[in-house]
């Protein structure tokens, strides 16, 4: 069992174990050591907050005092780094941020040479060297510029379309994207009105952004845009506003892209979703002869079930989406490019587009003072059986931990809207009581 890594990789408290700076430089020593060589290359990258260089020179020292060495790109979304290790043929990559996070956490997450997240295992042995290591002395890194820059210029390359003219909004919500984002739209020829791109070290999310897309979608009215994206701290995700400013989530963006590769006649035999993933989705690939296989939450692991099942398309609720063919983790401004090109091919206005019909679904957050499996609890299990019977044959519950939060979370998805809020509602109820912080 991993007592460090969560579903993306280490994160916390800035400042507090394990994110303080002599933990941090036994984890860049472990991930050196790791892997298994003298004269290591260690790519990073990390978001606007203002703990974020002080971590990367933690990081770096730990890296440095094992032989190895660390080229530093500066603030670049965490999908930049995934890119730019494989790219540049470095042994790992690191990205600091806390992603969707306040400003007063932080957060490592750990590429594959080939840009991939850690498998569990992985993570496990680079823990087990953490508990070896020393702390090192930091060591700052100088940031190369043209690395982000190189990310731009492939993003703006990946198009299969100009969007030469095409109004965007780009909601950078103060974060990893508040440069790169804007500028690959302008490269690919669009009118960009950015927003939220003037980070002051703590305004990383606050009101913005994926987490708040509400203005976003109503400067697209207000500009007459095309559509706009909203992204998240460290921009691996996206949530997206049509012409009409309606917003869209992660699953409308998947069926959007389906059918856009569908048209390019390749048709996929299956996308691959996540257990949140809205039955909706699944219903309206179905009638289209697309199955939805179901992953864990987490991005890496929809992306390995795509690698698993050699799928082409997959994505999550949240935000997160991963066409294979072009990169190697969820890319928020990758998706909000390609879908502006679809638009830019079509001619049709993005509310003009097709779209399914979501199944009511509830989704509530109780903050924990610790995780207990739901098995576990005491008292509680009576509770879950009576809801479980309440929405037998008429939907279904999940419940699960945030792997990056103090948090239970419990979804409820049923064709009754009233029937879903109240047993997601008395289900809440009875883990705060229980386990509340």
């Amino acid at each position: 069992m991993r007592a460090l890594f969560g579903t993306d990789g280490i994160r916390g408290e800035a400042g507090v174990p394990p994110l303080d700076a002599a933990t941090v430089s036994k984890v860049g020593a472990a991930l050196a050591t790791s892997l298994g060589r003298q004269g290591v290359s260690v790519l990073v990258g990390c978001d606007t907050r203002e703990s974020s260089g002080s971590i990367v020179a933690a990081l770096a020292g730990g890296i440095v005092a094992q032989g190895g060495a660390v080229r530093f790109a500066g603030v670049v979304p965490t999908p930049a780094v995934a890119w730019l290790t494989r790219e540049l043929g470095a042994d790992a990559g690191v990205v600091v941020s806390a992603s969707h996070n306040p400003w007063t956490d932080n957060g490592v997450k750990i590429f594959s040479a080939d840009g991939r997240k850690l498998p569990d295992e992985v993570e496990l042995e680079i823990e087990r060297h953490i508990e070896e290591a020393k702390p090192a002395p930091m060591s700052p890194a100088a940031v190369e510029p043209d690395l982000g820059h190189a990310y731009v210029t492939h993003l703006a390359g990946s198009l299969p379309q100009r969007l030469d003219g095409l109004r965007v909004v780009v909601d950078a919500a103060h974060g990893a994207a508040f440069e790169v984002a804007p500028a690959a739209f302008r490269a690919a020829g669009a009118d960009v009105v950015a927003r939220n791109v003037s980070p002051d070290g703590r305004n990383i999310n606050e009101g913005c952004g994926a987490l708040h897309p509400e203005g976003m979608a109503r400067a697209v009215v207000e500009t007459a845009a095309a559509l706009g994206i909203a992204l998240d701290g460290d921009a691996d995700r996206i949530i997206v506003a049509d012409d009409k400013g309606t917003l869209l989530d992660g699953d409308d963006v998947l069926y959007l892209w389906t059918l856009e590769l569908e048209r390019e006649g390749r048709k996929p035999e299956a996308v691959v979703g996540t257990v949140m993933s809205n039955w909706g989705l699944e219903k309206a690939l179905k009638d289209r002869g697309v199955r939805l296989i179901r992953a864990a939450v987490g991005d890496r692991y929809v992306v390995e079930e795509m690698e698993k099942t050699g799928t082409l398309l997959g994505g999550e609720q949240s935000g997160h989406l991963v066409r294979a063919d072009l990169t190697t983790t969820g890319d928020g401004t990758l998706t909000g490019l390609h879908l502006a090109a679809l638009l830019a091919a079509s001619g049709k206005a993005l509310s003009a587009q097709p779209r399914f019909v979501h199944t009511p679904q509830v989704l509530m957050n109780v903050r924990v003072r610790k995780r207990v499996p739901f098995d576990e609890i005491p008292g509680f299990a009576g509770a879950r059986r009576a809801a479980e019977e309440r929405m037998s044959g008429h939907g279904r519950i999940l419940l699960r931990y945030s792997g990056t939060e103090a948090l239970a979370r419990v979804m409820v998805e049923g064709a009754d809207a009233a029937l879903v809020d109240a047993v997601a509602s008395d289900l809440a109820a009875q883990i705060r009581a229980r386990l509340g912080a």
